[in-house]
């Protein structure tokens, strides 16, 4: 699913699973952050597409953070990415210049482990994943019935193992056992140097019963960064992205401010306005870059 239009239209199906837009952003072009610092008590930002493409950092990101610091202004990054634990996402960010503190990274991996319960469950990550965090009882899922017909409910963290082949075979487990479904990620497509990769919000709304999805734009993640950042006021808070149903919905959804950055993300090479028309989704402010 390379192609901008097929993946706005695939998260338009959606609209029924996600928060309600409040009234539409006025959807302003400003030049950059610093445009509107004065407004705002804290900055958060979305990962792929704003800071980084795949393990390429996007020039002047490190700096705009730096600066905003500099100012006072608290600095979050909220990322649907839970493919890494915290350990290995700070690390994946110092290796991109962008170094943060464990309090400035909220992902939709910690609201994901947190909904783990007492029950044994089948773990979908990446191979080089050691999974030290997970709580309770788990095993990986691999291509064996056992391990599906084991697990009493399934954790869908990283699509870098996966394939229809295998997505077809834990449709038809559930389909017979239906058991709870946490997908650790709900975007669609992320941007990479080479392209869009599906991600586990792709693999996740097709299957059957009702996965718990999370990360942007469902609740779980934005009360995640509200939590870190007492006493700031919702209308204080500026979450920066690149894609329309994620952070610029979850946010507006949450009474944030909203800016939606063009240049590196999912509408890269592409005017936003017919997708924001289209949708009603509309950001307060836009922006090439940060």
């Amino acid at each position: 699913m390379q192609d901008v239009t097929a993946v706005f239209e695939a998260y338009e199906t959606l609209r029924p699973k996600l928060p309600a837009m409040p009234a539409p952003g006025a959807g302003r072009q400003i030049g950059s952050l610093l445009d509107i610092a004065e407004g705002a008590d804290a900055f958060v930002f979305d990962a792929f597409g704003v800071l980084n493409v795949g393990t390429t950092p996007i020039p002047g990101a490190a700096e705009r953070l730096t600066a905003l610091r500099d100012m006072g202004k608290a600095v979050r990054v909220l990322s649907n990415a839970a493919s890494y634990d915290k350990p290995a996402a700070l690390e994946k960010f110092r290796r991109l210049g962008i170094p943060l503190t464990e309090a400035e990274l909220i992902t939709s991996r910690d609201a994901t482990l947190a909904a783990m319960d007492g029950r044994l469950w089948g773990v979908i990550a990446a191979p080089e994943d050691a999974l030290h965090d997970l709580p309770g009882r788990w095993l990986r899922l691999d291509d064996s019935a056992g391990s599906l017909d084991r697990a009493e409910g399934v954790v869908f963290l990283s699509t870098v193992a996966w394939d229809e082949t295998r997505q077809q075979r834990l449709a038809e487990s559930l389909s017979a056992r239906p058991r709870p479904v946490l997908i650790g990620n709900a975007d669609l497509v992320a941007p990479r140097e080479t392209g869009l990769t599906l991600e586990p919000g792709y693999y996740g709304h097709r299957l059957p019963g009702r996965p718990r999805v999370f990360g942007k734009p469902f609740a779980e993640v934005y009360a995640l960064t509200r939590a870190s950042l007492p006493g700031i006021a919702p209308e204080r808070i500026v979450m920066c992205g690149d894609t329309l149903h994620t952070d610029i919905l979850g946010a507006a959804a949450t009474g944030w401010q909203t800016v939606l950055v063009t240049a590196d993300g999912l509408f890269a090479g592409h005017a936003t306005d017919r997708f924001e028309n289209a949708s009603g989704i509309v950001p307060d402010w836009r922006l090439p870059r940060i």
